[in-house]
């Protein structure tokens, strides 16, 4: 299987163009060249297909092999991929996911994509949709801002919001580049509160234009960064008074630009994708 190995902001994924390869039980082969130590290394395997409704279609699966329905860094890596790659010639696309179509303007340099800005749809806020379950919150009539929740004995207040997959937010004081994300992260993924499990943001707010976070991925762990999850936390932000409506997010690997229009009630990510190294791998 040839394969193209991506990051954005060090989200990494492995590639495979399956106008020309197939790939057969891609749940194992995920699990299989996301290993660190024994296949190519990366958060998980991005297949980019051809669509009935849309220019591609992107399909994600997360380093343990499940499915996941929507990826920001990955997505932009899928632009970057088809325009460089000559499977397009257009500055403007639109790809399929689980989440649905997602329209990416691509600025290209010297011939190469050097960043891609995605219109990441609407937020999702109701409840029974991002989903959670309204039972272990005191009040989700419309959304759960600032609620409290109970996690392993203590007490936080998250903000849950949708960006086609679930993500629960936490603004917190204490540094969040010293937390022990490998000890509380995996207790908020499998939490009762959040039934298709959960991806988690710890985020400190540095200015009304500014944020720094980190996050942990349902399926694979901290990872360096997620797009979705970026853009639900500026959503979050917003929502409990803390930053305004456009907003930079520092990310372990790197910084995402994040922006609400409000009016429109639409959602943009603008930032990287690379190209990391091309292989071929037996599976």
């Amino acid at each position: 299987m040839k394969f193209t190995k991506m990051q954005g902001c060090g989200n990494d994924y492995v590639y495979v163009n399956c106008f020309s390869e197939t790939v057969e039980h891609p749940e194992e082969v995920a699990k299989m060249v996301s290993d660190r130590h024994f296949g190519i290394g990366s958060d998980g395997l991005i297949l980019i297909r051809p669509s009935q409704v849309a220019d591609f279609e992107m399909a994600m699966y997360n380093a343990d092999g499940s499915r996941g329905e929507m990826c920001g860094n990955g997505i932009r890596c899928v632009a970057k991929y088809v325009y460089d790659f000559g499977l397009t010639d257009k500055t403007s696309i639109s790809v399929e996911t689980l989440a649905g179509i997602k329209y990416l303007d691509l600025t290209v340099k010297n011939g190469k994509v050097e960043k891609v800005r995605v219109n990441m749809g609407a937020p999702i806020l109701t409840p029974a949709e991002v989903p959670v379950d309204t039972t272990l919150f005191p009040d989700t009539s419309d959304a759960v801002i600032a609620q409290p929740l109970n996690v392993a004995g203590k007490e936080y207040k998250v903000t849950c919001a949708s960006m086609g997959n679930p993500h629960c937010v936490i603004f917190m004081d204490e540094d969040v580049r010293r937390l022990d994300l490998e000890k509380i992260g995996p207790d908020f993924e499998n939490h009762p509160a959040f039934p298709k499990r959960v991806n988690t943001e710890f985020v400190n707010v540095i200015d009304e234009t500014h944020l720094r976070m980190r996050v942990w991925e349902r399926g694979s762990g901290e990872t360096l960064a997620c797009g979705t999850g970026t853009c639900a936390t500026v959503v979050a932000a917003i929502l409990n008074g803390l930053t305004k409506d456009a907003v930079d997010v520092e990310l372990l690997g790197g910084s995402l630009y994040i922006e609400w229009d409000r009016a429109a009630n639409l959602v943009y990510m603008t930032g990287p994708a690379t190209v990391v190294f091309n292989g071929e791998i037996d599976i």
